[in-house]
């Protein structure tokens, strides 16, 4: 997968992005200046495209319209192939969406509640793999005092309570920190983790979205994970991969 999302790049940029010393984010490549940018001409061939894009890239201090025009939509092609990968790859997403930071606890021994939710889904992925690995858990790197405070949060949660000593038994309970120019996953967790804060709502999460986002949270839906679980009354529940908090 990522031998195909490096390809991606050079065929939508010419280069693969980071050579230029820019870095892909999601904040960038969806903001919605992008989108007007895209708009303000009829879709370029791709190849006249991509040479376009890499000149934006190469010298940005001397564009046209065309060249800007270019280097946004490549940047929206290369976030719906980016998608679609995931669906080629037969990845999975899940995600924790707090409705209210109001509501979390504030206190820094304890793994907050959507940690708590988010871990819980993975575990019940992997409990239904039977036979596959462990889990692991990968975060984008936190200045150092964040990293160990997430860290200490989670070992308490898997060595000290009953759930979390549960669900060690198929998570690996410490986490691997890495930067998130350097790692496609999480630069792919990146766009994922945008899309959906705009755009997916169940529930209480009420707040308007951004139309424009539409099409792209249409390709991350499939990639949710659903299963059943008993829980207390014996009833099996449905659970999605994706909670509100």
């Amino acid at each position: 997968m990522i031998k195909a999302v490096h390809d991606l790049e050079m065929k939508c940029f010419g280069p693969k992005y980071r050579d230029t010393r820019n870095e892909i984010k999601a904040k960038k490549f969806l903001k919605r200046k992008t989108f007007r940018l895209a708009n303000q001409m009829p879709t370029i061939p791709l190849e006249s495209r991509t040479t376009l894009a890499k000149a934006a890239l190469d010298n940005g201090e001397q564009v046209t319209k065309e060249i800007l025009t270019a280097l946004a939509q490549a940047k929206l092609d290369y976030v719906t192939q980016l998608l679609e990968l995931c669906h080629q790859f037969r990845c999975k997403v899940f995600a924790s969406i707090v409705h209210d930071h109001h509501t979390l606890p504030d206190e820094d021994h304890m793994l907050r509640k959507d940690y708590v939710y988010l871990f819980e889904r993975f575990y019940y992925f992997l409990e239904d793999k039977h036979d596959e690995h462990q889990g692991i858990v990968v975060f984008d790197e936190l200045d150092k005092s964040a990293s160990h405070l997430v860290l200490d949060q989670m070992e308490k949660y898997f060595k000290r309570t009953r759930k979390g000593q549960i669900r060690s038994s198929l998570i690996i309970p410490e986490p691997f920190f890495v930067h998130s120019d350097l790692t496609t996953g999480i630069q792919i967790v990146d766009f994922m983790a945008y899309i959906l804060s705009w755009n997916f709502r169940s529930g209480k999460l009420d707040k308007a979205s951004r139309p424009e986002l539409d099409s792209f949270l249409d390709i991350i839906k499939p990639l949710r994970y659903r299963t059943f679980r008993e829980i207390d009354s014996g009833k099996g529940f449905e659970i999605w991969s994706i909670s509100v908090v």
